[in-house]
């Protein structure tokens, strides 16, 4: 069980987008991180059954018994499958290759759209964010994300075929909302921007046009520390923390409190 009571309920953060490689498990891992940093207790949830997020923690399959996996069937408490970590670092609840075949059998659940969301309940007391990796898919794994989340962190590349894709998932997201999570709000990252081609820069340029504050400010540039920071199984933030791209994600992690923080006082 739990040893720590946060008297706030945490906010849950989806990072979701149907195209692969937008740097979205990236995002998930550096995020959590500089959140930690600002001395929030994070806890990072892997929903992809490629398990990127897992592996970036050193973690291999059998190094854990219970994943999300189990706790989606029902098998676990959401509780019994959290690896803790040291002080200043996100928990996480691993994933395994198993999930991919949980998607058929969840839709033989009832109500099985809200799986995730009850599972996670207790949880939400003891943590200030909670941020779902979610797969390259809008299938039912996404829709559980969703589902769960106060708003949906959706990562973009500065590319004209990145818009169209763009498109299909914020659909999904207004029929989520309007039948499932009325509350739910989503944010778009511009990441992997190469500011030297024009191209980039056009992109970049139309989506803070088009979408306005639904736009964060920061940008993510690409860069090779990232592949780097990867391999080394470590985030940008403790890979290269004195880098660019960590400082932006510090950036970023500065603008989401920022917001929850204005949602907090609208609310009261």
């Amino acid at each position: 069980m739990f040893l720590y009571y946060n008297v706030v309920v945490a906010r849950v953060y989806a990072i979701s987008n149907q195209k692969g490689g937008v740097g979205k498990t990236m995002t998930c891992l550096c995020l959590g991180d500089a959140l930690a940093e600002l001395g929030k207790r994070v806890l990072l949830v892997d929903l992809d059954p490629q398990a990127g997020l897992t592996t970036a923690f050193g973690l291999s399959q059998d190094s854990f018994t219970n994943s999300i996996y189990e706790v989606l069937l029902g098998q676990v408490a959401f509780h019994e499958a959290i690896i803790k970590a040291a002080d200043e670092v996100p928990d996480l609840v691993p994933s395994k290759v198993d999930l991919a075949g949980a998607e058929a059998l969840l839709l033989g659940i009832e109500g099985w759209q809200s799986l995730l969301r009850k599972a996670m309940e207790e949880a939400k007391s003891y943590y200030d964010y909670i941020l779902l990796d979610c797969p390259p898919s809008l299938g039912v794994l996404t829709i559980l994300a969703l589902v769960a989340a106060d708003r949906v962190i959706i990562p973009v590349q500065a590319e004209f075929l990145a818009l169209v894709g763009l498109k299909h998932l914020c659909t999904l997201i207004e029929q989520i909302k309007k039948r499932f999570n009325p509350n739910i709000e989503a944010k778009i990252l511009r990441t992997m921007v190469d500011m030297r081609t024009l191209h980039n820069r056009e992109v970049a340029a139309e989506l803070e046009r088009v979408f306005g504050p639904r736009v964060y400010k920061v940008i993510i540039n690409k860069t090779i520390r990232f592949a780097d920071a990867s391999y080394a199984r470590e985030s940008i933030l403790k890979f290269a923390p004195d880098s660019k791209a960590a400082q932006a994600y510090r950036e970023l992690a500065k603008e989401v409190v920022k917001d929850d923080e204005e949602a907090g006082s609208a609310r009261s």
